[in-house]
């Protein structure tokens, strides 16, 4: 097989400067209109390269590379989408857009794709299957995921395995490092909204009132002892309250409280059981106060489960471009959800972390971090590692197990 790294060193500079344009103009999801024109555009240039825009209802693009072989058909998938937040690391190529930043990686990720995917064309005589690549948007609780696959984003060609990464700046995860484990790797969600009904008052008289927010206060405290002592210390649950929102002003107790918040599991069975669990708790609870309560869920994302098969193929491959000791096959999952799930749902495969932190630093902004910006040197490694699982799929895909 060619060395492809000396062709990668030569795009370097302008995936990069497709990284901090993207990073410049961040936009949020099922709204990438200059994303996924900027990725078009690229792969326009790419002869005998086919592509599908609009995907998934909104700016998901679909691409295809395809060599001169009919072997199995692998997938990559890139995210596009930036957050809903301000900008605040100061960098020459910060956002222009303000209350919009990608404070993910999104812009590494998009970059990282395209620049694999011309070093994919060059190299096309070796493919022994088409690569379809997978630029999606509304990661970030858009459910893009879903809506690509709804919109046969994993057809036309038929993909055989699909294969994703995000970048992970963390202390834990040597820069250029690959963590992954077979399972679950990434948590699933589900979304829940509390509204607490009891009688308003004045302050000064809380016994002619039935008072929401103390009610709330003790539902917050009653779902924290729900986990540790209603669910088994071996799973994974985690019940986070993030908005209480009650009252108008400091003398008045309210007619209600609405409290809103998540659940998060690394067990696909727990999170189909919790909620009405919690449903019965709470009304029971607001009920032996005289209030009433109204209980929604709302499913977010499943549980981010690899493929046995397809871990081993990244860790196998990983390893040719990074060394074995560099490979991390049973890394910690974390609770953090991610819409790369869907499409596992699907087919087999893997989502795997690469550790993007500067050796020579110490605790960098994590993800979600306003001050958080990706670190372009890790490019060279993300685009290294797509090019490695594709162009190897054919043959190497059979010999793991």
């Amino acid at each position: 097989m060619t060395d492809v790294s000396a062709l990668i060193e030569r795009l370097v500079p302008e995936i990069r400067a497709l990284r901090r344009d993207l990073h410049a103009h961040p936009e949020p999801g099922h709204q990438e209109y200059r994303t996924a024109a900027a990725v078009v555009d690229r792969l326009r240039k790419l002869d005998g390269v086919t592509w599908r825009e609009n995907v998934g209802g909104s700016t998901g693009v679909v691409a295809v590379i395809k060599g001169e072989k009919r072997g199995p058909v692998v997938a990559l998938r890139a995210d596009m989408d930036c957050l809903s937040m301000t900008e605040e690391t100061g960098v020459p190529y910060a956002s222009t857009r303000p209350g919009f930043m990608h404070a993910c990686g999104h812009d590494g990720h998009t970059a990282a794709l395209v620049g694999a995917g011309q070093v994919l064309h060059a190299i096309r005589d070796e493919l022994a299957g088409p690569v379809v690549l997978i630029f999606q948007p509304a990661e970030e609780g858009g459910f893009g995921g879903r809506a690509m696959c709804e919109d046969g984003a994993l057809e036309a060609p038929h993909v055989d395995a699909i294969f994703g990464l995000h970048n992970m700046p963390v202390p834990g995860l040597a820069f250029g490092a690959v963590g992954l484990r077979p399972g679950a790797l990434m948590g699933g969600g589900v979304n829940f909204k509390i509204r607490l009904v009891g009688r308003g008052g004045h302050a000064a008289a809380p016994h002619l009132a039935i008072d929401p927010i103390q009610i709330g206060s003790q539902v917050i405290i009653a779902m924290q002892t729900f986990v540790s002592r209603r669910t088994d210390p071996l799973e994974t649950l985690v019940v986070s309250a993030t908005k209480f929102q009650a009252g108008t002003t400091n003398n008045v107790i309210p007619d209600e409280a609405v409290i809103e918040g998540t659940i998060r599991s690394l067990s696909p069975a727990l999170l189909e059981t919790t909620p009405e669990r919690l449903r019965t708790l709470i009304e029971g609870l607001a009920g032996a106060h005289g209030a009433r309560a109204e209980v929604t869920f709302k499913p977010g994302y499943p549980v981010t489960v690899n493929d046995p098969q397809g871990t081993a193929y990244v860790a196998r491959v990983a390893a040719m471009v990074t060394g074995e000791e560099a490979v991390k096959s049973n890394y910690d999952p974390i609770l953090g959800s991610e819409d790369f799930s869907f499409y596992l749902q699907q087919r087999p495969g893997a989502f795997y972390f690469v550790g993007t932190k500067p050796p020579d630093r110490g605790a960098v902004p994590f993800l979600h971090d306003p001050r958080y910006d990706f670190n372009d040197a890790s490019l060279p490694r993300l685009m290294a590692l797509h090019v490695e699982i594709a162009r190897r799929f054919a043959t190497e895909w059979g010999a793991v197990s």
